[in-house]
C-alpha cells in the first residue's frame, strides 16, 4: 500500500470512527461495581477530581483525545497495558463484558476513552476462583470489562484513561477503590498539566458494541510490539 493510500484509507475510518462515536445521557445513574463503604470516599467530587492521588500505586499520565487507526495498524504503547494514546475507531464492548481471550489493545483502549475501566489478568498467575473475583466486579456493569493479558508482568493491571493499577492479590482492596476513583470520572482537574481536561476525553460516550464490534468474536490479542508512535 502506498503512503498515500494509506493515509486516504485511515481518514477514512477516522471519519467513520467519529460518526460512530454515539452519545448516550440518561437520568439514571450508572451502576457501581465498587458500592462498599470502603471505597465511596474515592468518588471523585469537585474538591477531590482524582481520589486516585489516595490510592499507593497508581501510575498516571495526561493524554488528550487522541487520532484512530485502521485495523491492521499496531500502536507502539509506553504502558502494557496500555492507558491512553492513539486507537481504533471502534470501542471494545464495555458494558460490564467478560472476554475470556484477550482483546486487541487498540480497542480497548477506545473504550477507556469513553471511561471505561479495563481489568485485565495474567492467565498463568491467576487460578479460576481468582479470575471469578474479577468477573464479579464486572459482569454486568456499564463501563467495565475484563479480559486476560497474556505476558503481563503482574497478575493483575486495571486500566482507566490516564491512569493504571498493579497489584498481585484479586482480593486486594485498591482494585474497588481504583475503579470508583476513575470510572466516568467527568471532573475538571485531574491532570495538573490540563487542569480544564476532564478524566477522559469522552464524557457521555456509549459503551454499547457498536455494529462493528463483534464481542463473542473481537479482534484477538496481539503481543507483537506496535509500529505507530503512541502519540
Amino acid at each position: 500500500m502506498t503512503r498515500a493510500t494509506h493515509l486516504a484509507t485511515a481518514a477514512t475510518v477516522l471519519v467513520f470512527g467519529l460518526a460512530a462515536c454515539t452519545f448516550e445521557r440518561s437520568g439514571d445513574p450508572v451502576a457501581a461495581s465498587a458500592d462498599s463503604e470502603a471505597s465511596a470516599s474515592f468518588r471523585p467530587s469537585a474538591d477531590n477530581p482524582d481520589p486516585t492521588d489516595d490510592i499507593e500505586g497508581v501510575e498516571r499520565q495526561f493524554f488528550p483525545a487522541a487520532l484512530h487507526v485502521v485495523p491492521t495498524d499496531r500502536v507502539r504503547y509506553s504502558f502494557s497495558p496500555p492507558i491512553g494514546g492513539r486507537h481504533d475507531a471502534v470501542w471494545a464492548a464495555c458494558t460490564g463484558v467478560v472476554y475470556n481471550a484477550g482483546i486487541r489493545s487498540e480497542n480497548a483502549v477506545h473504550s477507556l476513552e469513553h471511561g471505561a475501566v479495563w481489568l485485565t489478568y495474567n492467565p498463568e498467575d491467576l487460578d479460576a476462583e481468582a479470575v471469578e473475583s474479577l468477573a464479579e466486579r464486572v459482569d454486568g456493569v456499564d463501563y467495565t470489562m475484563l479480559s486476560p493479558y497474556p505476558g503481563l508482568d503482574r497478575p493483575v493491571s486495571v486500566q482507566s484513561w490516564g491512569h493504571q493499577l498493579k497489584v498481585d492479590d484479586v482480593d486486594d482492596p485498591r482494585i474497588d477503590q481504583f475503579i470508583t476513583a476513575t470510572k466516568q470520572n467527568t471532573q475538571s482537574g485531574v491532570y495538573p498539566e490540563a487542569p480544564e481536561e476532564t478524566g477522559y476525553p469522552e464524557p457521555g460516550a456509549t459503551c454499547a458494541a457498536s455494529g462493528a464490534f463483534d464481542q463473542l468474536d473481537p479482534p484477538p490479542f496481539d503481543p507483537r510490539p506496535g509500529t505507530l508512535p503512541e502519540n
